[in-house]
């Protein structure tokens, strides 16, 4: 695909009609370019992969604008909708209304805003806080009101069920949609029924995050289709996994000393072609002028 073109459909469009939209978490353009290549109508760039990225935990360390930077970068080479991880919006409801200006320039389709404390925490670990239900609402009331398209997805998070328990995060839950958010995202339910009870509670279109070795129960996703969720994003499954096989590789070789060939499955034309060594090998000539002969 062009990394020029435009999403054909909105993710927006993608929820409100049609199946569940899967989104792989990336958190560089390599990632990102292997989910779109892949055949995934979207690509969600994990905060904690981005943090990764950085060298850092996922504890609120990276900046508004450190993220911004890293989804400009995703959305300048693929032509399917971005969704973000937008932690807080970095502050009390103004900060959040610049947050939500400076990822719609960056032309991401859409970002989740939560209701912990800032700096926040994974939503996967233990002792979290949460901001009140008021100061949540106005974040979520100055989002919607930032964004310039009516397309631009406003995904309400709230962490509350492993602070305040399941019927507390509902209630802020709805009260984000009456805010005016567009996508509720009801963070690590923690048994398969309240997994299954929250699209039934919830006012609006419900996101399932899928998070390896997490707080919530496996889903498998056309279980989590026939629930009634439209979106599931799933952070930490390339990351997870790309540690994981670097481990193993890195240790093999320093054991025995050769580079296992099973790990190098392409080399590095088949590396470069998947980010569109061809059309700039096009362009080393296109613009050149042919030699004009002495007179």
């Amino acid at each position: 695909m062009s990394t020029t073109t435009a999403p054909s459909k909105s993710l927006a469009e993608m929820i409100r009609s049609g199946p569940m939209v899967v989104a792989p978490g990336a958190y560089d353009c390599i990632t990102a370019r292997l989910i779109e290549q892949a055949g995934y109508p979207a690509v969600y760039m994990t905060g904690a992969g981005t943090s990764a990225a950085h060298g850092l935990p996922d504890y609120g360390l990276v900046t508004m604008s450190e993220m911004v930077a890293n989804a400009r970068r995703i959305t300048s080479c693929i032509s399917v909708p971005l969704v973000s991880d937008s932690d807080t919006g970095y502050g009390n409801e103004l900060n959040a209304y610049r947050t939500v200006q400076e990822f719609e320039r960056a032309g991401v389709s859409g970002i989740h805003i939560e209701d912990q404390v800032f700096p926040k925490k994974c939503g996967h670990l233990d002792d979290k806080e949460l901001v009140s239900i008021e100061d949540y609402a106005a974040k979520i009331r100055a989002a919607a009101a930032a964004r310039r398209s009516k397309d631009f997805l406003i995904i309400a998070r709230t962490d509350a069920r492993a602070v305040a328990g399941f019927d507390e995060a509902i209630r802020r839950g709805n009260a984000a949609v009456e805010a005016g958010a567009d996508v509720v995202f009801f963070e690590a339910p923690q048994t398969m029924e309240e997994v299954a009870r929250v699209p039934q509670l919830i006012k609006a279109p419900c996101l399932l995050n899928m998070v390896l070795k997490g707080k919530t129960p496996h889903v498998n996703l056309k279980d989590a289709e026939k629930m009634g969720y439209r979106i599931t994003i799933l952070p930490g499954m390339l990351i997870s996994s790309i540690i994981g096989l670097c481990d193993k590789m890195l240790a093999d070789v320093k054991a025995t000393g050769e580079l296992a060939q099973p790990y190098a499955q392409i080399g590095p034309g088949g590396v470069f072609a998947r980010f569109d060594a061809a059309a700039w090998d096009e362009r080393r000539t296109a613009y050149r002028v042919p030699k004009i002969g002495k007179p």
